[in-house]
């Protein structure tokens, strides 16, 4: 009984933590899960960003920031050069507009 309650216990964090924007920026393009450029022009960008303060609201284009590259669902590398991004980004300051266009 004890191990059941234990082992749902540990799914339950496990997928909190799984779905959870937490991003981590890298000087390294080469261990990068994504190279980003910021664009100022919303209607361009693939992915719209909104930055939380709080872990538990990073989802669906909310992004936490931790400084741990193993917490991170993302590992982002910002270039300035368009040709080498993967995704154009735009970072909005209203936490409605977030969302990751693919």
């Amino acid at each position: 009984m004890l191990n059941k309650i234990m082992l749902t216990g540990m799914l339950a964090l496990w997928s909190m933590i799984g779905y959870s924007q937490q991003v981590y920026f890298t000087r390294s393009r080469f261990e990068a899960d994504y190279q980003i450029c910021v664009t100022q022009n919303r209607f361009e960008a693939d992915w719209i960003i909104y930055f939380t303060n709080n872990r538990f609201d990073a989802k669906d284009g909310k992004w936490f920031i931790t400084n741990s590259r193993f917490q991170a669902e993302y590992i982002i590398y910002t270039t300035e050069h368009r040709f080498q991004a993967d995704k154009l980004v735009y970072f909005t300051n209203n936490k409605w507009e977030a969302t990751l266009n693919n």
